[in-house]
This record gives structure tokens, C-alpha cells and sequence, in this order.
């Protein structure tokens, strides 16, 4: 069975705002479908940083990216650390 990661990769302005920000969980990612998530920086680069999201399916992942754009990353005060626009893409993991 497949599994899809939705990956978001974006500047950032302070790694402690953007954690804070990100342990708020203001799109829910449990009610989401996310089973799991992982958070990685560069080491070269402190206002970086490249988050994984899992799920089951496709459409879950589709819908939680148009949650995000719609409801959080054009909200300062919900995403006060991000910087310039994210990066995204759904990735299929491989058989």
C-alpha cells in the first residue's frame, strides 16, 4: 500500500516562533489524516526548514496543503515565522 508525504520546505525568520507555531496545530494534522511527521533543517542554514507530513491517501494530503494556503500561510498572525512563499510537493512512496 502506498503512503503519501506531503513535503513543505520555506524560510523561516526564528526556528523557535516557527516550532511554536507549528505545536499550535492550527489545521489539526491528527483530524487531518496525518500518521506521522518529521522536521528537518539544513545544517547551513538556520532559517530553513523542510517538514514532512504521512497519510494514507492522496486526498488527504491534497486537502491539508489547501488548508494550509488557505487558512495559515497567508496569515501572519497563524504563521508569524514563515518567510516568502513555501515550497511544496506530494511524493508516492515507492514499492
Amino acid at each position: 500500500m502506498a503512503m503519501y508525504t506531503l513535503q513543505i520546505e520555506h524560510a523561516i525568520k526564528d526556528f523557535g516562533m516557527w516550532k511554536a507555531a507549528f505545536d499550535r496545530d492550527p489545521v489539526n494534522r491528527a483530524a487531518s489524516g496525518v500518521t506521522a511527521h518529521r522536521i528537518s533543517r539544513p545544517v547551513d542554514d538556520p532559517h530553513y526548514v523542510v517538514v514532512e507530513l504521512d497519510f494514507e491517501s492522496r486526498d488527504q494530503a491534497e486537502a491539508l496543503l489547501a488548508n494550509l494556503q488557505a487558512n495559515v500561510w497567508n496569515s501572519s498572525a497563524v504563521a508569524p515565522a514563515l518567510q516568502g512563499a513555501p515550497k511544496t510537493r506530494i511524493l508516492e512512496s515507492a514499492p
